[in-house]
């Protein structure tokens, strides 16, 4: 019923909090630094009062072991800094390495553990559980998110301590068996409790940035949006820029409303969401303007004249009809620009000749051609 819980909940993070939990796991190398440092310490003590080779050859697995995990966190940064973008699977693959890096760790000082209790010596012993106890810990405060495989940890650290002092006879090392069991127990209960915590405090936080991003009046995105989006867009290839200015909007505001205004520019920002591309973006920039950026920019032109024809199509508000129009300039990269700032100045000129010609399209590229014609007619004369 617990797993049952855990994974309901662990399968409804979405693709950001799941990158934000990977990223979080390898967010400190310091545990890993320690953890080795501590083994590496009290193996050599344990070593040299007991002579013992296994406690040695454990030493050197667990510091291996550790040093194999710092490269992979860093090969997670080196990663992370190329392109913060990972998808379920790639961000997937980097989790059970890391998983499986404190898994084999919390394995190695488990049995550093169990054979310092076999040796018998009481201050070696006391080191070696004390640096299972820590590991645990640090186990609770960073795989909160990932129960069955805190549990996991929490299991090899605790097992082959718990299964030989059981071995013994006496009172004293039954009593130390159960205090370990009773550890695991409490460990768990409170990776518990820290999972349904975080859960609702990274989900919160990923809802109140969601809403920052939206218009409220629209449901799209706010302009905001654009300084974040737009360059990644740019980075993973071709686009097309649509800045779009409504056409007789204000008129039909003055004449019927505010209300119906609002109704209009919903509807209007619904039927560029019917047209967009899932993973286009569409912006309202404020008033009755908006910005659809084309992933794929081979048929911007082709696009341009769906917008035209869907929002050239009468509108029922309330029993009212009312007629827009849409003047559209449009921006392609690589040729009109290769920066956002100079896309959105480039469709934003577009934009104005079309409003000049009363509606319609109007690529920027087609700016170009005359600016250069009209040079060329001036040079002529010039001669």
């Amino acid at each position: 019923m617990l797993f049952d819980r855990m994974e309901s909940g662990r399968a409804s993070i979405s693709d950001a909090v799941h990158l934000e939990v990977i990223t979080g796991l390898h967010g400190t190398t310091m545990p890993t630094i320690l953890a080795a440092a501590c083994q590496a310490m009290v193996g050599a003590i344990t070593t040299y009062e007991t002579g013992d080779l296994v406690t040695a050859a454990l030493t050197v697995a667990g510091v291996a072991v550790a040093i194999v995990r710092l490269f992979e966190i860093f090969a997670f940064r080196r990663r992370l800094a190329r392109s913060p973008r990972l998808g379920r699977m790639e961000a997937a693959r980097w989790e059970r390495l890391y998983v499986t890096g404190t898994v084999v760790t919390a394995l190695i000082l488990g049995l550093f553990a169990a054979r310092s209790i076999v040796l018998g010596d009481a201050l070696c012993c006391v080191m070696a559980i004390g640096i299972g106890f820590g590991f645990g810990a640090g186990v609770v405060a960073r795989l909160a998110l990932r129960p069955v495989a805190a549990l996991l940890d929490l299991v090899a650290i605790a097992a082959p301590a718990a299964i030989v002092t059981f071995l013994q006879p006496d009172l004293r090392h039954v009593g130390l068996g159960l205090l370990i069991l009773m550890y695991v127990v409490a460990s768990f209960e409170m990776v518990r409790l820290s999972f349904n915590a975080s859960i609702n405090q990274i989900t919160l936080k990923r809802q109140f940035e969601q809403l920052s991003r939206v218009d409220p009046m629209t449901g799209v995105a706010n302009r905001s949006v654009l300084a974040t989006d737009l360059p990644a867009m740019l980075e993973a290839g071709t686009i097309a820029v649509h800045t779009l200015d409504l056409d007789r909007f204000k008129e039909a505001n003055d004449r019927f409303g505010h209300p119906v205004g609002d109704a209009l520019l919903k509807l209007v920002a619904g039927r560029l969401r019917a047209i967009a591309a899932p993973e286009d973006l569409l912006v309202r920039m404020g008033g009755d303007e908006f910005v659809l950026v084309q992933r794929t920019a081979d048929d911007a032109e082709a696009m341009a004249m769906r917008i035209v024809q869907a929002i050239g199509a009468p509108y029922d508000v309330d029993g009212r009809t009312v007629e827009l129009g849409v003047s559209v300039g449009i921006a392609v990269a690589p040729d009109d620009g290769r920066t956002a700032e100079a896309l959105l100045s480039r469709s934003d000129k577009a934009l104005y000749r079309a409003k000049e010609r009363r509606g319609g399209y109007v690529l920027a590229r087609e700016l170009r051609t005359t600016a250069a014609s009209g040079q060329t007619v001036s040079e002529g004369l010039a001669a």
